[in-house]
């Protein structure tokens, strides 16, 4: 392998101080059948040409739907310029931004994230992002266990995404921490059991969703007082791109903000790479983990950007730190705030409402149909529950046919269905003219 720098004499070295006697024994916990054992089977060497011809035929393949699925992740129009600019090698190959003197730009970008990202949430702070929402989500819960000393269990709403409850209760159970699930009523925390879990005294913060999984929008009212009664810290899981039109958890009282910044213009990509926020107050800022890039002025006078609060991070206090989220080098956090700067105030709201009105409307026309019914009677704002008649996987197969990726089954008799500003009038009508024919 003419590329692996390794000589001979230093993989036997290797080996030996291992007690291996051959690579192979490296594998050796592997079972057998789950080796690969034949030959790869690698077309013959081609030409540019020719390379892009069979590329093009594979991705012929592919069956493009118009996608009202979301459940955490939805189809937001991306601007084209943001591609070529995160594109530039500077940017693609950044490394941490260690020494301020040659690392402005990157510092900038990241400040400018953070200032757009707390204009967002109404938060004092926020980091210089994470890898998505799911993992901030779980660095807030281990924030507010860190910041209540003595206690160790962290309350979470049932109307929580299950994708994040399970990646902050993986966190939990690999940090000492423990998660208790809050129960939901008529598609909304039930404030009742919240209050309930609360009396106990030995809670060190409360996490909940807005909107909710259900795309149900909450009435946080009285829960933060109820919370800090209890010296417990409120966490909302936020979607950033609803925020634009939603009141900040700031507003609610929350004390951490989290989410995914998905919803930010970042296409749905198969999954990723998405980017985390994770914002707080002041007063936990010192057990925010990641990097926070602060303004100040050089020995001129003028305006510069460095890392700030660093005795908190991994390359000074290793094992003692906070968490360890370096090789998240910000080019996500770059693309929202590219996004960010090209929406502007005016442009998010116009997307929400755009959605709003979209998802309202197919509302309204499925249930018409006689064949659904919604969910739950509450206010949402793109995304809604419906019960159908007919079996969900019947009707997603049916829509498939309709080059429509009809929503995502969470129950065997309910759909979650979301609604951006991509979807088209003549979308949602085929939508409707398609389940109704069921």
């Amino acid at each position: 392998m003419k590329y692996f720098p390794h000589t001979q004499e230093d993989i036997e070295q290797m080996l030996q101080v291992a007690g291996l006697k051959s690579m192979d024994d490296l594998y050796g916990e592997i079972p057998a059948q789950l080796l690969f054992d034949r030959e790869f089977d690698l077309p013959e060497a081609m030409s540019e040409v020719e390379i892009r011809k069979f590329i093009d035929a594979l991705g012929k393949k592919n069956c493009r739907l118009a996608c009202f699925a979301g459940a955490g992740v939805e189809d937001h129009y991306s601007p084209s310029i943001i591609a070529p600019i995160i594109s530039r090698g500077e940017f693609l190959t950044a490394y941490t931004p260690y020494q301020p003197e040659i690392s402005q730009g990157t510092l900038q970008y990241i400040f400018e994230y953070q200032s757009m990202i707390c204009e967002l949430t109404g938060m004092d702070v926020t980091n210089a992002s994470m890898y998505d929402g799911c993992t901030a989500t779980a660095e807030a819960m281990m924030m507010a266990v860190a910041a209540a000393k003595k206690r160790n269990k962290v309350l979470m709403s049932a109307t929580v995404n299950p994708k994040v409850k399970k990646v902050v209760e993986t966190y939990a159970s690999y940090n000492g921490a423990v998660i208790e699930i809050v129960a939901e009523k008529d598609g909304v925390t039930d404030l009742a059991d919240l209050e309930a879990k609360l009396a106990g005294d030995d809670v060190a913060g409360v996490i909940l969703a807005q909107p909710n999984f259900y795309g149900i929008i909450e009435d946080y009212s009285g829960v933060a007082e109820m919370c800090h009664a209890k010296k417990s810290l409120m966490i909302m899981n936020a979607n950033p791109s609803a925020l634009a039109v939603l009141k900040t958890p700031a507003e609610w009282g929350a004390d951490i903000a989290c989410g995914d910044g998905q919803s930010l213009g970042i296409p749905m990509n198969y999954g990723g790479p998405y980017v985390g926020y994770l914002a707080c107050t002041n007063a936990l800022v010192r057990k925010l983990p990641g990097r926070i890039v602060g303004a100040t002025t050089d020995v001129d006078g003028k305006r510069a950007f460095v890392l700030t609060l660093q005795a908190r991070e991994q390359h000074i206090r290793r094992e003692k730190a906070n968490s360890n989220i370096c090789s998240n080098q910000s080019l996500m956090a770059l693309y929202v705030t590219i996004y960010m700067s090209l929406m502007g105030h005016k442009g998010l709201k116009e997307v929400n409402k755009l959605s709003y009105a979209g998802a309202h409307y197919l509302a309204e026309q499925l249930v018409a149909t006689g064949k659904c019914s919604m969910a739950f009677d509450k206010p949402f704002l793109n995304e809604f529950a419906v019960k159908t008649t007919v079996c969900p996987k019947t009707i997603q197969a049916a829509l498939r046919e309709k080059g429509i990726l009809g929503g995502v089954r969470i129950a065997d008799d309910t759909l979650l269905i979301c609604v951006t500003e991509q979807r088209t009038k003549e979308e949602m009508d085929l939508f409707v003219e398609t389940v109704k024919n069921l």
